[in-house]
Parts: structure tokens; C-alpha cells; sequence
């Protein structure tokens, strides 16, 4: 049982209290929970109060822990995950964002590699880029051989991560950055059109100001080889461009950093350059940086009908407060990140519950009122951010790096930290706050999770569905109605002003998606993690136009989603347009009851080469898609033929109940046994992978030619709890169980 404590929280919900227990509280040896969400709050308090006593600042600490434990349990301010997870705990590591260099000497990039293992398994994320590597093909001198190029040792680093992350608290996320001007950069765009490689990487293209005005003036631009600064030879930048638009439309990625942006922003150029961010986008590192993160409930700052803008303050002073302690009571995992953290002593405020806040002060998100209040709570947040920390350099000292950084150059006072404000994607803190997350709209505003096999769940927002009964017009059918179109917006049951307000991510445009970033982001000192969404019937030039509009609007970065164009899309939130049933594509699958078998089916057969022989899998469909799988192994019987036998059974079930062929792929791929056959790409590391690979091989084969079929708009299904996954902050998050792809 967990531990008694006196103290208590405010009301959690049971989604909260669900993520506190499966992945923040302390536990014992069999997995229990041994302390209470008061008593982890209480813990967390402590141990970041406690740089009070280690500064010498004359602050009573236990006066300020109680301080922190009220503006926790209040759920006004949330730490990033790390320090939820691991303050007052012996791991002690409380940052979520790294960024590593890596070099181009086969030394340099292990040793990326063994301090990558390092991060993840304290739960950090970490941020690279590939650019100083020399391209494929390139000479290497010392062996005189030649180079294998980024993204082979990309896939090396992915390898180290998926087995790093089996032990962990928190998944290992990476981000991969190529700059746009490196020769193997058509490679790395389309590096990712296979779903099932680098799965522990989002991936983004730097790009330069150079790239952009040749996009505009539909001119070539030079490539740039590392190894000597030199190439020669040059790409046409509007088609560079389209490539990036074309495999973003299709699965998300890559997305976008506009790498001079960062750097002209960059608050200690005579340290180092910005050239990667960490997994999410948002935080714009130098080499060994580390950044810590929180995010203030914008929920809560309302008073009457307007912002309480004064709570606001107190807020953003104590947690400003609260981060920079955050920088002394941490244990770094390796000594050059102690070293550059505490020289530059970033820090990253943001904001969860924009959304509510905008609807609890009856504002559509998309409109002008809506972005310019976006503004002015921002610049507020990062002014008062920066005057609590020229009292902490007052009191403690300027960060290290101080002289020479553009705030000397600029004479103004001395600040205790290098950076104030960021905004990120707060996925799990704010199922905790039962906020919605960052500076995103609403996802929906009801929604159906299917938890079993005939139990079928409505999720109602909470805003919503309070507002709804104080109106008169809740009733569990209009809820079921509006789950089967995830928006209230063609809903006449609902008033008109109502569905005014609770506009979700796709009734909003993705151009009013980018003015809210661009909004935000004018006075953030870091970056701003959002996803753009796009309806599934959206063209490349939709995206391309969002694109450049990021551009100009002055964001640093993009990541855009497609509705459908990933896997995980199983449950529904939005209204299904008719499609012919022969017209539906393998991977478009109901959510709902099991299928029943026709008498007749139609499929093929594929001949695997397995270390136990020929396996030969046949895979069947219905009019729905994928339907069974039926495996025959060529040495008859043996342990090896019955366990395919149950992988088949398995398979076909999953699929007959609404699971999505790349989800069983990505549980069977590169499995391995004690006899693997085959080399190179050709290689099969046991039976279950030869499944996988079967079902690859047949979903390629019957998505060639289906670039227009009609997609049903969903959020897909979460593969730990079957909650509805948002795509959000350029990562996938679960709101029932705080699962994120990026954490």
C-alpha cells in the first residue's frame, strides 16, 4: 500500500491519478507504489528547496518547499517529467532535453553513442546532429575505404536506444537533425518512408536562409561537404523542397528547423552554434546543454472573466525560481554537461491549458482576439521570467557565460539564466493538471475508446460536459453523437455560441495553426513545440503553403500531421466519409466488434527463408482489409510450426478486431532466435520476424496506387492502454495512460 501521509492534493482525476501511479511514484521491489501523489509532490518540493541551503541565499528552504508542494498540489505549475520522477530519489537526474555532438571520427560518434546510453537510461531525450559526419561514398583516408555516410550510424544509434529503453521509467527519444546543405540530404528525407526504421527518432531537416530564397526564386543551391567545407555540385531547392512537403504529407515526417533563426537568437554565440534541438523541437541546445522544463496551468489564471494576471505573476516568479534551483540539485549524467548547464543555466517556462484558458474567457482559438491575447500572456510569462531572474542574479550571481552574451553586449542587467521561456508539448504533466497540453487546441470534444473487446467507452471533455449541464443540453446520446464526430460543430443540439468556443484541432485551418505559433513564439525566448493538423483529404501544396508561411510568420520550426498518414489510427473521432468498400486500403480498419468470417476470402502467399526452414505465410481480406494470417512451416510439426500457428491465430484476431497492420508489425519485427538466416536486408532473425515481414511485403503491395483513398479521421489507439493517441507538439500522447512516442 502506498505510504499514509496527512497532506493532500487538489481533486486529481482518475486519468491523473492512473499516469502518477504507473510511471511517477516511488515503488517497492514488486512494482507497488509506496508513496501517495502528496507524498511524491511533498518529495519533490523538498529536494529543490534544498539549493536554498546550498547557495547560501538566506531563503528559509522548508518555507519555500511548502511553497513549491502548494503551487504543485494546486496543479498551477508542473516540473517537466524527470524532476516529478526523480528529485529526492537517488537517480537524481531531473532534465528531459539533451543535445549531444557528434563528430566524424568513428571515436567521436561511440563515444555519442555511450553517452546517448547514459541520458536515456537517467530518462532523459536526446537531440543530435548528423551534419558533421562526412556523406556515403566519401573517402576515409585513414583506411582508405570509404565512408558509410549519417544514417548508417543513425540506425546504430536507434539500435542502442531500443535496447536502452526495455529497463526504463521513460522511453529513449531521439531527434535527428541533417542540415539541407549536406550531400546525403535526399537520403535522410526519405529515410523514414519505411515507418518500421528509426523508430526511436523524430527526424527534421535543418534548414538555412540560403535554401529558403532559393525555394522562393525557384534556383539551385550548393551542397557543402563537411570533410573540406567543399562539394561542388548543387540541387535545385524548389524540388529539395517538394520532397520534404511529400514525405511529410505522407507520414508526418520530416518536419522543419530553420537553423539561422535559432542562431540568431542565440543568447551565447561565442560559446558554440545551435545545430540541433531536443526530441520535440522546442529547445534549441548547444553541445553537452541541458535545459529543464515547466509548465504553468493557464487554466488557472482566470479570474471573473478575465486573466488574473497577477496570480500570474506570483506563479511565473516561483517557478522561475524553482527551475534555476533545479540546475544545483541536479545530478548530470556526465561531467560535460554539468560543466556547460551551470555555465549557461537555461531554463524553459511554459504553459499548459491555453485552450481552456481561451474558452473558459469565451474566445475562439481561431481568431484575432484568440492570437492576441496568445501574445500578450506570452510576453508577460517571459518578461517576468527575466526580471525574477535578474533578482536571482542579484542574489546568486549572472550565469557564467554572461559577458560576451548578447544581454552584455546589449548592456542590460545581469540575468541568472541564459533562456526563460519555452513552450512544450507538456504531454503527461497535463493529463496530471487535466489541462489540455501546451498551446494546442482541443483534440475533440468527445470521443469513443474501446477498452475491450464489447466495452465501449464516451470521454467527454470536462469543460465541455460541465458547461453542457449547467445549459440543460447534456444527455449521454448527444454525447455518443458527438463522439461519432469528434466536434460539436455541425451539431445543432448544441447553441451556437457553444460550439463557437470548443473548436477542436480540425475545425481549426492550418494557417491559423501557425498564426498561434508564430504568436507564441514572438516572445519565447526558446522555441514552440506544436503540431499542425491537416484533414486526411488535405494536398502537398496545403503544405507546403503552411510551410512557408511558418517561414514568414517568423516560427522556428514546423511539424505538421496528416490525419490517417500514420499508423496507430484505429479509433474513431470524426464523421466517416462513405468510401466503396473495394475503394478501402489494408491499413483503413473499423474500430468495433470482432469481424465475422465469409465462407470465402480472397489473398497470397509468401515464401520466408527461416533459420527453422521455408515458412510460408499466407495473409487474407475481407472487404474491410486485412482479415487473417495462416502460416505453414516446411519441416512439418515442431515447437517452431506451433508457435507460428499461435502468431497466426494472434494476428488474426488483433486484425478482426480493429488493430492496424503496422501495430503488429512494429510487436514481431526483428525479434530474434537462436537461428537466424539470410544477410544484409535479406536477413530473417526468427519466425516472427518472417511474419512481419510478410505482412510488409503484402501492405506495400496494396498501397501502391492508393495516394487518394479516404481515411476515416481519428487520433489512432494507444499500443499500452487503447486510449485515443493525439498527435501533438510533433509527438503521439495518450491522455488515459500518459504514454508519449517521445517519452
Amino acid at each position: 500500500m502506498p505510504a499514509k501521509t496527512t497532506e493532500t492534493t487538489t481533486s486529481l482525476s482518475k486519468n491523473a491519478i492512473t499516469v502518477l501511479e504507473r510511471r511517477y511514484l516511488k515503488r517497492d521491489l514488486d512494482g507497488k507504489p509506496t508513496e501517495t501523489p502528496a507524498a511524491m509532490f511533498r518529495r519533490v518540493a523538498e529536494a529543490i528547496a534544498s539549493a536554498e541551503v546550498r547557495l547560501g541565499t538566506g531563503v528559509d528552504a522548508k518555507a519555500l518547499a511548502d511553497e513549491f508542494y502548494r503551487m504543485m498540489t494546486s496543479l498551477e505549475f508542473l516540473p517537466n517529467s524527470p524532476t516529478l520522477m526523480n528529485a529526492g530519489r537517488e537517480l537524481g537526474q531531473l532534465s528531459a532535453c539533451f543535445v549531444l555532438p557528434v563528430g566524424d571520427s568513428m571515436e567521436e560518434i561511440f563515444e555519442a553513442i555511450k553517452q546517448t546510453a547514459l541520458i536515456h537510461k537517467s530518462g532523459g531525450g536526446t537531440g543530435f546532429s548528423f551534419s558533421r559526419i562526412r556523406p556515403a561514398n566519401d573517402v576515409v583516408q585513414s583506411t582508405s575505404g570509404v565512408s558509410s555516410g549519417p544514417l548508417s550510424f543513425m540506425k546504430v544509434f536507434d539500435a542502442a536506444t531500443e535496447t536502452i529503453k526495455q529497463g526504463g521509467t521513460r522511453r529513449g527519444a531521439n531527434m535527428g537533425i541533417l542540415r539541407v546543405d549536406h550531400p546525403d540530404i535526399m537520403d535522410f528525407i526519405m529515410c523514414k518512408r519505411d515507418q518500421t526504421v528509426l523508430t526511436n527518432f523524430n527526424i527534421s531537416v535543418g534548414m538555412t536562409e540560403a535554401f529558403m530564397e532559393a525555394v522562393e526564386k525557384d534556383a539551385d543551391y550548393k551542397l557543402v561537404n563537411p570533410r573540406n567545407k567543399e562539394d561542388g555540385r548543387t540541387l535545385p531547392a524548389r524540388k529539395v523542397f517538394e520532397h520534404i512537403v511529400e514525405l511529410a504529407w505522407s507520414n508526418g515526417e520530416p518536419g522543419i528547423i530553420f537553423l539561422d533563426r535559432l542562431n540568431r537568437d542565440n543568447p551565447t554565440p561565442l560559446v558554440g552554434e545551435f545545430e540541433a534541438t531536443n526530441p520535440c523541437g522546442e529547445q534549441p541546445l548547444l553541445p553537452f546543454e541541458s535545459c529543464n522544463l515547466g509548465s504553468i496551468n493557464l487554466a488557472l489564471m482566470i479570474k471573473g472573466n478575465q486573466v488574473d494576471w497577477e496570480r500570474l505573476r506570483k506563479t511565473v516568479r516561483s517557478a522561475a525560481r524553482f527551475l534555476d534551483n533545479v540546475i544545483e540539485v541536479n545530478n548530470y549524467p556526465i561531467p560535460q554537461i554539468n560543466e556547460m548547464t551551470r555555465s549557461n543555466r537555461k531554463i524553459g517556462l511554459g504553459v499548459m491549458g491555453w485552450a481552456d484558458m481561451l474558452i473558459l474567457l469565451n474566445i475562439p482559438y481561431n481568431s484575432q482576439e484568440g492570437v492576441e491575447l496568445g501574445e500578450k500572456v506570452m510576453k508577460f510569462i517571459t518578461d517576468e521570467a527575466r526580471i525574477m531572474s535578474q533578482e536571482l542574479a542579484a542574489e546568486r550571481g549572472a550565469f557564467p557565460n554572461f559577458k560576451g552574451s548578447t544581454f552584455d553586449k546589449k548592456g542590460s542587467k545581469p540575468v541568472r539564466n541564459a533562456t526563460s521561456s519555452t513552450i512544450a508539448p507538456t504531454g503527461t504533466i497535463s493529463i496530471i493538471a487535466n489541462s489540455s497540453s501546451g498551446i494546442e487546441p482541443l483534440f475533440a470534444v468527445s470521443y469513443v475508446r474501446q477498452v475491450l473487446d464489447n466495452d465501449i467507452l464516451v470521454e467527454v471533455n470536462p469543460l465541455f460536459e460541465k458547461i453542457a449541464k449547467e445549459r440543460g443540453f447534456y444527455s449521454p446520446e448527444l454525447m455518443k453523437l458527438i463522439a461519432q464526430h469528434g466536434t460539436v460543430k455541425d451539431i445543432d443540439q448544441v447553441p451556437e455560441d457553444i460550439r463557437r468556443i470548443f473548436v477542436t484541432s480540425h475545425d481549426i485551418s492550418p494557417e491559423d495553426h501557425i498564426r498561434m505559433q508564430a504568436a507564441f513564439q514572438r516572445y519565447t525566448d526558446n522555441a514552440v513545440s506544436k503540431t499542425v493538423n491537416f484533414c486526411n483529404s488535405a494536398t502537398k501544396e496545403d503544405v507546403a503553403t503552411v510551410y512557408r508561411l511558418a517561414y514568414q510568420q517568423g516560427c522556428k520550426g514546423v511539424t505538421i500531421y496528416r490525419d490517417g498518414s500514420r499508423d496507430m489510427q484505429v479509433l474513431s473521432v470524426g464523421k466517416k466519409e462513405e468510401t466503396p468498400a473495394a475503394a478501402v486500403p489494408v491499413e483503413t480498419q473499423k474500430t468495433g466488434r470482432k469481424r465475422d468470417r465469409p465462407r470465402a476470402l480472397k489473398g497470397s502467399t509468401y515464401q520466408m527463408e527461416t533459420g527453422c526452414g521455408p515458412l510460408y505465410v499466407t495473409i487474407n481480406e475481407d472487404n474491410s482489409g486485412l482479415f487473417e494470417v495462416f502460416t505453414t512451416m516446411g519441416k512439418a510439426g515442431g515447437c517452431a510450426a506451433s508457435q507460428c500457428e499461435a502468431i497466426g491465430r494472434l494476428v488474426s484476431l488483433a486484425w478482426r478486431s480493429g488493430v492496424q497492420a503496422r501495430q503488429t508489425v512494429k510487436q514481431l519485427i526483428g525479434i530474434s532466435c537462436h537461428k537466424p538466416a539470410g544477410f544484409g536486408d535479406n536477413r530473417i532473425t526468427s519466425c516472427s520476424d518472417a511474419v512481419a515481414r510478410a505482412i510488409m511485403m503484402h501492405v506495400q503491395a496494396h498501397e501502391e496506387g492508393m495516394e487518394g483513398t479516404i481515411h476515416s479521421q481519428n487520433g489512432g489507439a494507444c499500443p499500452e492502454c487503447g486510449g485515443v493517441v493525439e498527435h501533438e507538439g510533433g509527438c503521439c500522447v495518450c491522455h488515459s495512460c500518459g504514454y508519449s512516442e517521445c517519452a
